[in-house]
Formats: C-alpha cells, sequence, structure tokens
C-alpha cells in the first residue's frame, strides 16, 4: 500500500463564519440603526409642517394671514426647515390651497448625505412649488 501524504486543510471553519456573519451583521444593522436615527426628525417635522398648514389654512382668511398664523404655529411645532415666506398659497373659488415642497439634506458620512424631498398640499390635484422657486 502506498500512503498518501495528508496534506493540511486551509480556509474558514464554521464557527469563524458564524462569527464573521455575526460582526457583519452587527456593522450592517447599527448602519441603518443610524441612518433611521438621523431620518425619523425629518419624518416628524413634515408631520408638524403638514398639521400647522393644516391650521394656518382654517384660521387665515387672506395670504398674510394664512402665513402668519403658519410661522405662529410653526415657532411652538419647533418647525426650523420653512417659514411661512416659503408656503405656496393659490387663491381658489372655494378658499384657499396652500402648499408647500422642500428639499432637507442630512449629512452622512464626509462628503456623503441623503437628499430627501418633501411635498405637501392642501388640493389633491395640485403639486406645490419647491420653496424659492417662481412660477412661469
Amino acid at each position: 500500500m502506498t500512503s498518501m501524504a495528508k496534506s493540511k486543510q486551509s480556509g474558514v471553519s464554521l464557527v469563524g463564519l458564524i462569527f464573521i456573519l455575526a460582526i457583519l451583521g452587527c456593522t450592517i444593522l447599527g448602519c441603518i440603526g443610524v441612518l433611521a436615527l438621523k431620518v425619523v426628525p425629518t419624518v416628524t417635522e413634515f408631520m408638524s409642517v403638514k398639521r400647522a398648514i393644516a391650521l394656518a389654512k382654517q384660521s387665515g382668511n387672506s395670504i398674510p394671514e394664512i402665513r402668519q398664523s403658519f410661522d405662529k404655529q410653526a415657532d411652538t411645532s419647533y418647525i426650523e426647515s420653512v417659514t411661512g415666506k416659503d408656503l405656496d398659497i393659490v387663491k381658489t373659488g372655494d378658499g384657499f390651497d396652500v402648499g408647500i415642497s422642500y428639499e432637507k439634506k442630512i449629512p452622512l458620512v464626509g462628503p456623503a448625505s441623503l437628499a430627501i424631498d418633501y411635498e405637501y398640499s392642501t388640493s389633491p390635484t395640485r403639486t406645490p412649488q419647491r420653496a424659492g422657486t417662481q412660477q412661469q
């Protein structure tokens, strides 16, 4: 009989593979968690903007009154991204349509950032003008 030389196996054992996958999984979940912690405040601010627009529309009888009412709501609701000047207000036959469109930029790591576009209008058929742009 001839004896064959045993070669030493190389590679990652099952325990090592499980350990590596656990570290990668925790890292990915950590990144998703950090991203969620940065995005959730902007979403809650947008919900506050929607509420403030609805209240301003109900309480205002003119465009300046709606803007002023929104600014008062923004002060009490900690809204910092938009002001009453950014509102897109259009007079209609039965009142006013109020809308807002803005972009929120969230810095991530280094030069990377996440841009989220928020839009809301009290009219279901109209899309609001982006804050800072003019209609043509």
